[in-house]
């Protein structure tokens, strides 16, 4: 038999989210708990099980699992430091393994540990020692630092945006990782930096120009003697040294073919780079367009800046407090994180009329709390499973206002947006009004870009904005795209091959 650990730690923060995350911010998971619920989930883990329950040969040893409920600003120290001695206890009270698959995301960060995916894996071959094969897989908002690769076997990374392929990412890496533990491949990687932060429609993978860069990584890493290949385009929110964008390459012990392809996918990323950017309307333009929408169908404010997926806290108010101000008249949905407004309603009870301040809790510099007064519609405790991959949420107690024509749905904690679950668990359908606040930068087409008349991006503030040089980066390596003016590119591939 073939012993495989598996284990998981894994959240996306915006370290200008002054609200820390915490340890109760993630689902924890050990041993046989972990193989049963990623068995109902269509992510990495689940994908990686698919491959391995399907070899009779296989012995499974479920270690530990973090999966962020959300993710949230920086890590605090005391929380990380508390979960990386869960993470490495039970690494080592596992049995000798010939093999390990790690899930990871590539963007988490504590307050003193900036890069805690590649500290683990040090940490972890301190454990196992230098010849039991790891396999990572990461989200390609990831940030692929030097002592990550330095630490596995190979990385496998999504090749999708919006990301539909966890499940299948998942499965690459089983497939991997079988073959190094069996010993028919090699690895070795190539690895390139480029000085670039990107953002916007370009980089849909179906439909933009980043799309084209991923084929090229598709080509590579099916492609003779290929085994993995993609980018890393990071994510801009989370400010640390390593910060910047990554094609990268792995092969079966053949470095110069990896360096070749990999910096053929660079070359093709900086053609395109100028145009990853977000075109933005002021919160004025914003609420011109709305107030002159005279119904017909669904207008979609993007309020990506404040997108709880890409760590942002999700307690802005601002795009409710520029509609009120213009005295907007339209059906408008939005969601909102505000703990005390939810614990006020629920005290309150069904039916009855609070007033109450929402927004401004969590990331007070930026959001001053608004006062509205609303009836009260929906209590529920908040617990939901996401309708794109079944993934379980915990918004915590979560309520439905409703203020003259705008319908809160405000939950106590920060849940992900990136699909329509946390308004349809809570009875509201987005179809049903004129304008929907969507705090995600994009969500699958048939969420709302599929039916929406409109799609608005707008330049509202916040800790995940697209307006990247609001945000005020002093870790990440300059000059770099698009915070410095004159940024020059020269691929220098770097060769990565374990002992």
């Amino acid at each position: 038999m073939t012993r495989i650990l598996i284990a998981e730690c894994k959240q996306e923060v915006s370290t200008f989210n002054p609200h820390l995350s915490r340890r109760d911010d993630f689902g924890i998971r050990r041993g046989r708990e972990l193989l049963d619920y990623h068995r109902t989930v269509r992510n990495e883990i689940g994908g990686a099980l698919s491959v391995f329950d399907a070899d009779p040969e296989v012995e499974l040893v479920p270690a530990y699992s973090a999966f962020f409920i959300t993710s949230g600003g920086t890590l605090a120290k005391a929380d990380w430091e508390v979960m990386a001695a869960e993470f490495l206890d039970e690494i080592r009270r596992a049995p000798p393994v010939d093999g390990v698959y790690f899930c990871m995301h590539g963007a988490m960060a504590s307050e003193e540990e900036l890069d805690p995916e590649g500290w683990l894996l040090a940490e972890t071959r301190k454990i196992l020692g230098e010849a039991v094969p790891i396999v990572v897989s990461l989200d390609l908002h990831g940030i692929l630092t030097d002592r990550m690769v330095e630490h596995s076997d190979a990385i496998v990374a999504y090749h999708t945006y919006p990301h539909v392929d966890f499940f299948e990412t998942g499965q690459r890496a089983a497939r991997l990782l079988r073959r190094i533990v069996v010993g028919e491949v090699r690895p070795v990687t190539a690895k390139i930096a480029i000085p670039a932060l990107v953002r916007g429609d370009e980089l849909i993978t179906a439909t933009g120009s980043f799309g084209e860069c991923i084929r090229l990584a598709q080509a590579a890493e099916t492609g003779p003697r290929g085994l993995s290949a993609g980018m890393f385009i990071g994510n801009p929110f989370t400010d640390v040294p390593s910060l910047q964008t990554y094609s990268f390459v792995v092969t079966d012990d053949d470095p110069e073919l990896a360096e070749r392809e990999a910096r053929r996918i660079a070359d093709c990323f900086w053609s395109h780079h100028e145009k990853m950017r977000v075109p933005l309307k002021s919160l004025d333009e914003m609420t011109e367009i709305l107030c002159s929408h005279r119904g017909g169908g669904t207008i979609a404010i993007v309020d990506a800046a404040d997108a709880t997926s890409s760590g942002a806290s999700g307690d802005s108010n601002a795009v409710l407090r520029a509609l009120m101000a213009a005295g907007y008249r339209g059906r408008l949905l939005l969601p909102i994180v505000d703990e005390a407004a939810a614990r006020q309603a629920f005290a309150a009870g069904i039916g009855a009329t609070i007033t109450t301040t929402v927004g401004g809790s969590l990331d007070p510099d930026r959001f001053t709390p608004l006062e509205i007064t609303a009836t009260v519609r929906l209590l529920a405790d908040g617990r939901f499973r996401s309708e794109s991959f079944g993934e379980e949420w915990l918004a915590g107690p979560t309520a439905v206002l409703e203020a003259g024509g705008v319908t809160l749905v405000v939950g106590s904690r920060a849940v992900n947006l990136y699909d329509r679950s946390f308004f349809l668990r809570h009875g509201q359908d987005p179809r049903l009004f004129d304008a929907v606040v969507v705090k995600s930068p994009h969500c699958q087409p048939h969420m709302y870009a599929d039916w929406c008349v409109r799609m608005v991006n707008v330049d509202a503030p916040g800790s995940s904005s697209a307006n990247l040089p609001y945000l005020g980066h002093t870790r990440c390596r300059r000059p770099i795209f698009p915070l410095d003016p004159d940024v020059r590119f020269e691929a220098q591939p770097v060769i990565f091959r374990r002992r």
